[in-house]
């Protein structure tokens, strides 16, 4: 009767106490953490206005508020383009709205002036036509406007548009479906001519474009990565998670990207996770890796893994959660590990956490990636195909837009995963 009084009291003290509770995932915390990392404060966490070091400085705090028992930072460099400066561009006279309307690819140069316009014809194409049209003297310093798709299909051609050699016009228009995208992975260079993308709305018979817009070349740019630890009752083998807090920062002075879904929910869920298990001592180490440079073609988790401050091989799991803000009851995940697969499927088949686990095939466009090359056992969680999924990398994915249905699940899953692994 004693000992069943002794164990009633823990669970109420526990239940009431702040800092001793043992409850699993912390809703209110991770709603905290990713309205923070969304905040203009961090200006989308990108490299022109220093919001990703921001961000990551804000995240040694919420680590060490989480009360693991070590923080360090690991410092690293890039090369990135940028946009910080004017974003202006309109059409006959008719202004468009940056990140809504039009949108920059990440290695284009800056370029400023009033521009004709050559419409490819993509229903009767003939490259040797097209180019024989843009030698001509009314099309030189054009914009040649065409479908992204289209042109994608025929890269060989359109390589030439925006190169600086084989085509004199100025720049080129591509045109996709909204909501409009933006991205960084190939923003370590810029290219010829300025490439453009316009939302499909763009006028099928416009004269000219006027754009004034600003880039901003940054060449060996500081950035770090944020490892957090948490010690285990052994030393000899580890868990890792980590996720990604660098995101596609400005389109101009007045626009960014604040990433909320990706990649706040990720880090949110590691900070939670960090302080769920500084609270309940694990058997083996723990490592919490906020990683910068993902949106620039994955540079932070490249140069973790050439210099890691644990010996890879003694990582029993990755765990790498990267947008998982969205409601799709089916989990996508990727992973090198038929082990790791299955005993996270079995225990969702016994919990239900999800309806179920829809296994892709290993990419390169996560940080969990570079781990898989060097034979670590690692799994992306990446909620796909939800409400808030068309809002990847546009200006719509913000705190008022998140969706918080995942986070619970993903805990609870990873939670149990790591005590049956």
């Amino acid at each position: 009767m004693k000992k069943l009084i002794i164990i009633a009291l823990a669970i109420i003290m526990a239940t009431v106490i702040p800092g001793i509770s043992l409850q699993a995932q912390d809703l209110a915390h991770y709603k905290q953490v990713l309205k923070e990392l969304t905040s203009a404060k961090y200006q989308g966490r990108g490299y022109a206005y220093g919001g990703a070091n921001k961000a990551g400085k804000y995240l040694q705090k919420e680590y060490k508020k989480a009360g693991v028992d070590e923080v360090v930072c690991q410092p690293f460099t890039i090369n990135i383009n940028t946009f910080p400066g004017k974003m202006e561009m309109s059409v006959d006279g008719r202004p468009l709205t940056p990140g809504v309307d039009f949108s920059m690819r990440e290695y284009s140069p800056g370029v400023s002036g009033t521009y004709k316009l050559y419409y490819v014809d993509t229903n009767h194409y003939n490259s040797e036509k097209m180019f024989a049209d843009l030698a001509k003297p009314e099309y030189k310093d054009c914009f040649v406007v065409c479908d992204f798709w289209f042109s994608y299909r025929h890269y060989q051609d359109f390589q030439k548009i925006w190169g600086k050699e084989g085509c004199t016009n100025a720049g080129m228009i591509q045109t996709w479906e909204p909501h409009l995208k933006f991205y960084k992975a190939y923003g370590e260079r810029i290219i010829g001519k300025p490439v453009i993308w316009c939302t499909s709305q763009f006028p099928k018979d416009a004269q000219s474009i006027t754009v004034n817009i600003e880039n901003k070349f940054l060449k060996d740019y500081e950035l770090f990565n944020v490892i957090a630890k948490v010690e285990g009752k052994r030393h000899d083998s580890c868990f890792v998670f980590t996720a990604h807090y660098d995101h596609l920062g400005n389109l101009g002075k007045k626009v960014f990207y604040a990433g909320a879904n990706d990649n706040a929910s990720g880090n949110a869920a590691i900070v939670t996770l960090a302080a769920y298990y500084a609270q309940n001592r694990p058997e083996f180490d723990m490592y919490f890796i906020s990683f910068s440079g993902e949106d620039a073609n994955l540079r932070g988790s490249e140069w973790f893994v050439a210099h890691p401050i644990v010996p890879l091989e003694q990582i029993k799991f990755l765990i790498n959660i990267d947008m998982i803000g969205d409601n799709n009851p089916v989990q996508y995940v990727e992973t090198n590990s038929d082990r790791g697969f299955a005993t996270f499927d079995k225990i969702n088949g016994e919990k239900s956490y999800f309806k179920g686990l829809n296994r892709g095939e290993l990419a390169g466009n996560s940080d969990h990636y570079p781990f898989t090359e060097k034979g670590v056992p690692s799994i992306l969680f990446e909620n796909e195909s939800g409400d808030a999924f068309p809002y990847y990398h546009t200006t719509f994915d913000t705190y008022e837009n998140a969706i918080f249905d995942t986070y619970e699940p993903v805990f609870k899953l990873v939670r149990d995963f790591v005590e049956r692994y």
